[in-house]
């Protein structure tokens, strides 16, 4: 057995057969959690293991900083020893999660029905990139055509006038924490009944929901009573105010900030058009050029010091460089440097805090196949490892 972690979810085992991101994401907060995670991977390992630079190959950055603190094993589920192997698992664990489509998991005999009678309480979560129950279920999907599907590019082309992604795989990312909090829901479940089950998040369902939050507006209506668009975060001004010498980003928004900013900056806006949220949110694009006019007459300092004196939210512009020196991260102790065999990796913490259960990141990422032996072990199956080509061999 791996040696027990701290958190809320210590003595809680997955076994994680995702890929990519969502998946992977899900489970690293697990782990980080304090979740026992064994990773299982093909032979060749995770796509992600090749995506971008890193200190050893099949270690790309994104790889390892979603698959930290995890337990790798290598199994050839086509072969009667992967299956020996991953049966074993299922029978000792909590979770069971993946990625594949409905008709890849089929095919390994790895069916919520399938798995639940080996283990009957066991929480079996789906990774789709649409939900199996409508007619694009067999679609692939990835971020970026996810992103496209619900609708973000064509918001994007509202506010740019250019028809973009997002600068980051922000589909895979809010997926992957819909996962999380089906399974946790699903345990907690269990805490209380005893009650395993199935759970199921499509990409394109969670994303869909994270749109949908503010753009749904007055389409939600009986009759629609507007367009489903929020219109603020798509006011083609709406962007970080160019100062004299660089940007600042504020946002000068209820009655109180827009009262405090006019009365120190330009007591003329304190006229019946521009005084009540309501008023400024009909002519919102307007509002924003004539606050752009007024940013460029200072300094980024200046306007820091100002509106944070007003007590109005605002930021200097920075860069996800510029984190790793923040000092409100640095203050907080959100990097945590962890040796690996391929030397210190300084890992973005956990981004939650507990009382009682404090997590932490769990450690480096596995290497291809690193636990397989100790995973095999703690299973009594280290005969499988002397299998020729996948297939077992009798214990020795």
């Amino acid at each position: 057995m791996s040696e027990s972690k701290p958190g809320p979810l210590a003595g809680v085992r997955v076994v994680d057969l995702t890929a990519m991101v969502m998946g992977p994401y899900c489970t690293q907060i697990m782990a980080d959690m304090g979740a026992d995670v064994i990773k299982i991977e093909p032979p060749q390992g995770d796509d992600t293991r090749y995506v971008s630079v890193g200190p050893a190959p099949g270690m790309s950055g994104v790889f390892v900083n979603v698959n930290r603190g995890k337990r790798g094993v290598t199994l050839d589920l086509k072969s009667e020893a992967g299956r020996t192997a991953l049966q074993a698992l299922i029978e000792r664990a909590d979770v069971f999660i993946h990625s594949m489509r409905a008709a890849a998991i089929g095919r390994l005999g790895l069916s919520y029905a399938e798995v639940a009678a080996i283990k009957p309480d066991i929480v079996y979560t789906n990774c789709y990139g649409y939900s199996r129950r409508g007619p694009k279920r067999d679609l692939p999907a990835y971020d970026d055509t996810i992103q496209a599907a619900c609708g973000l590019p064509s918001v994007q082309q509202q506010l740019t006038g250019e028809a973009n992604y997002v600068g980051t795989i922000v589909a895979d990312k809010v997926a992957g924490l819909t996962a999380l909090y089906a399974t946790m829901m699903a345990l907690f479940h269990r805490e209380r009944t005893g009650e395993g089950q199935e759970v199921e998040i499509g990409m394109f369902e969670a994303m869909a929901s994270f749109m949908l939050v503010e753009h749904a507006n007055g389409a939600m209506f009986d009759p629609p009573l507007g367009p489903a668009v929020y219109p603020r975060t798509v006011a083609p001004n709406r962007r970080p105010y160019r100062t004299s010498d660089g940007y600042v980003s504020a946002l000068i928004y209820n009655d109180k900030h827009w009262a405090a900013f006019t009365d120190a900056v330009r007591p003329e806006w304190n006229s019946e058009r521009y005084a009540t949220l309501e008023g400024r949110a009909r002519q919102i694009d307007t509002v924003y050029a004539l606050l752009a006019e007024t940013f460029a007459q200072r300094t980024t300092r200046e306007w820091l010091d100002l509106l944070r004196e007003l007590e109005i939210p605002a930021s200097a512009l920075s860069s996800p460089a510029a984190l790793f020196d923040d000092p409100q991260l640095d203050a907080v102790g959100f990097f945590e440097t962890v040796d690996s065999p391929h030397g210190p990796v300084r890992f973005p913490g956990v981004p939650t805090w507990f009382s009682r259960t404090p997590g932490g990141v769990a450690g480096p990422a596995p290497d291809l196949g690193a636990h397989t032996s100790e995973v095999l072990g703690e299973l009594g199956l280290s005969w499988i490892e002397s299998g020729v080509d996948g297939v077992a061999t009798e214990p020795v």
